[in-house]
């Protein structure tokens, strides 16, 4: 997967900071979910608001609430996962809020 995080901060990249990172543009797939029609989607974040991320899926853009699964992202050949109840923040304001 092609990635947007620099070489020296993905290499101590966790969960933590993986959620204070850009993540439109990261391939995703989709762990865990309320809705199980959603389950081992995978795709690429192609943008995100506050509660929800749109993905592309083929060739169809998708829209997932943050607040309803578990996402899986790999950097660098690491995989982490995130849970989007505790990135239910703006984008912009992630960085600053992220628990």
């Amino acid at each position: 997967m092609q990635s947007r995080i620099s070489k020296n901060r993905a290499g101590s990249m966790d969960e933590k900071t993986l959620s204070k990172e850009e993540l439109i543009g990261l391939h995703v797939k989709i762990k865990e979910c309320n809705d199980p029609s959603w389950n081992s989607k995978i795709g690429v974040i192609i943008d995100e608001t506050k509660n929800t991320f749109i993905i592309e899926i083929g060739d169809q853009k998708k829209r997932i609430a943050k607040n309803i699964a578990r996402f899986e992202f790999e950097v660098d050949g690491k995989k982490m996962m995130l849970n989007g109840s505790k990135i239910l923040y703006r984008p912009e304001n992630r960085i600053k809020k992220t628990r």
